[in-house]
């Protein structure tokens, strides 16, 4: 296995036992390749959800850029839903798992298909 694939399975453990969520791997794999080469950033790879302006880059370039959302209340809602289910204290919020439970939330997959 690569480096990507190592990522990968780390991120889907991570869905798994942080987030009680089954992943899907095909759309993990997508959303994975999709962060580009950020995943292989420590700093880059997560995102510091305590900083309020990490979260608006969430926002606007993924999911308004990417995801192709109009901004609003619900994107903050949404991303106050997703980092309460990985944990407030948990320390490494993968960027690419965080994207992963984005995407579920407003059932944008078509997206990477």
């Amino acid at each position: 296995m690569g480096k990507r694939d190592d990522l990968i399975a780390r991120y889907a453990d991570d869905l798994k036992t942080k987030c009680g969520m089954t992943p899907d791997m095909d759309l993990l794999t997508k959303v994975t390749i999709g962060c580009g080469p950020s995943i292989y950033d420590a700093d880059a790879a997560t995102v510091a959800s305590s900083q309020p302006g990490e979260l608006e880059t969430v926002k606007k370039n993924f999911l308004i850029k990417k995801l192709g959302l109009s901004d609003g209340p619900a994107l903050d809602t949404a991303l106050d839903k997703v980092i309460e289910t990985y944990g407030k204290s948990e320390r490494n919020k993968y960027r690419a798992v965080i994207y992963y439970m984005l995407t579920k939330e407003f059932g944008k997959e078509s997206v990477y298909s």
